[in-house]
């Protein structure tokens, strides 16, 4: 709320004519925002993403995901008792497919976070009724460790980025990219950190990793490591599930030699797995990280500032993260945040996170001479009168 002003607010435009013409944009309200919301990040993505739709003057109608829903409803009370009309933020519950269709065939703008083949859907619908969406989709993240990185700090920011939140996060690292020249040295610290993690499923603090959020993201899981390890790749720590611990619990796992023929590769796992390549060239890393259909997130790590922003600026992806795996560009809350490729459409934060919930509308005032022939004057000396009159406003760079 303290910067919706400055992004909502009027904004004079030079007009057509310099003095004559006064040009101001304006931005309304697209009206009821029609929201549906993953169980990964229950607050975050409910009322946090619906906090700029509301103070850009829309209703919203929010779908949270039946796996999370409580926190959701919980939020949107507190906004309630906090004094916000209750009618103008809605929550409805129910299974995706029956709810969710109907959220986006009723909404005037629609924001959807979800998987890449559920957003097309959204897309089409939006389409055949022409209004906008804004989607953050799928992801195939990757992490780049060059030859200089600290390799202490690397490792120990591949576990955060790999497996907080048990990997499951939009933004999590699926894929590290290491100089093959400091490969070994980073696997094995990277693998003693990985094996040393502690899992629980308590609400207090002590386990650094908990538990998938499902059977079904459980099997998913099971069957990317699976599959992987029957067409050759190497478990160089987890690869199995933990029953013992809780019925969807997975240790954190590291997979080397995963080739373009295995799920693993490509797909989405959406869990506690990464999986290592190596390279010889920032080219070929840039090469690799961007060869993917998905464009979400990335990390590069350097002890070369100038080098991480060089390679950096060349990766196909919504944010980049240099010596860190995805906090520092979510976190830059002014900064827009969302993906390229098939991971999405629009951004979230920022000036883009307010306005794609408004219409602009240009309102244009001309003064004193009319855009047409005046004062006596035919169209020949209209021309002739305004080229004169521009190039002395040009000469004088009067705007």
């Amino acid at each position: 709320t303290g910067t919706a002003p400055a992004y909502l607010g009027p904004r004079r435009h030079a007009g057509a004519v310099p003095v004559l013409t006064r040009t101001v944009e304006l931005r309304h309200p697209r009206g009821v925002i029609g929201q549906i919301v993953p169980w990964n990040y229950p607050l975050e993505l409910s009322v946090g993403d619906a906090l700029p739709a509301l103070v850009a003057g829309n209703a919203v109608v929010m779908k949270p995901d039946t796996e999370s829903c409580l926190t959701a409803l919980w939020a949107r009370d507190l906004l309630i008792e906090a004094g916000l009309p209750a009618d103008v933020l809605q929550a409805v519950i129910g299974l995706g497919p029956v709810v969710g269709p109907e959220v986006v065939k009723r909404g005037d703008y629609v924001s959807f976070t979800g998987s890449t083949r559920t957003g097309r859907e959204v897309a089409t619908v939006a389409a055949d009724r022409l209004v906008g969406v804004s989607l953050e989709l799928g992801g195939k993240n990757a992490m780049v460790v060059l030859e200089d990185a600290d390799l202490e700090k690397a490792a120990a920011g591949a576990v955060r980025a790999c497996f907080s939140s048990a990997g499951q996060l939009c933004i999590s690292i699926e894929r590290l990219y290491v100089h093959e020249s400091i490969a070994d040295a980073f696997l094995d610290r990277f693998a003693a950190r990985t094996r040393a993690m502690r899992l629980g499923g308590s609400l207090t603090y002590g386990a650094d990793m908990g538990s998938l959020v499902s059977g079904h993201q459980l099997e998913t899981v099971k069957r990317h490591v699976e599959d992987a390890v029957a067409k050759g790749a190497r478990i160089v720590a987890g690869g199995v599930a933990r029953p013992d611990i809780g019925p969807f619990f997975y240790e954190p796992t590291i997979l080397d030699g995963v080739t373009d023929t295995m799920t693993l590769c490509c797909e989405e796992t959406f869990g506690p797995v990464v999986s290592v390549y190596r390279f010889t060239t920032d080219d070929e890393a840039v090469e690799r990280v961007n060869s993917t259909s998905y464009g979400l997130n990335s990390s590069v790590w350097t002890k070369n500032t100038r080098r991480g922003h060089e390679v950096a600026a060349r990766l196909r992806t919504g944010t980049v993260n240099i010596n860190e795996g995805y906090a520092s560009a979510y976190g830059s809350v002014q900064s827009p945040m969302g993906g390229m490729k098939e991971s999405g459409l629009g951004r979230r934060h920022g000036s883009e996170g307010i306005l794609k919930y408004t219409e602009a509308q240009t309102v244009a005032h001309q003064r004193l001479l009319p855009m047409a022939p005046s004062l006596g004057m035919d169209d020949e000396k209209y021309a002739a009168f305004m080229n004169r009159s521009l190039r002395l406003m040009k000469a004088f760079r009067f705007r």
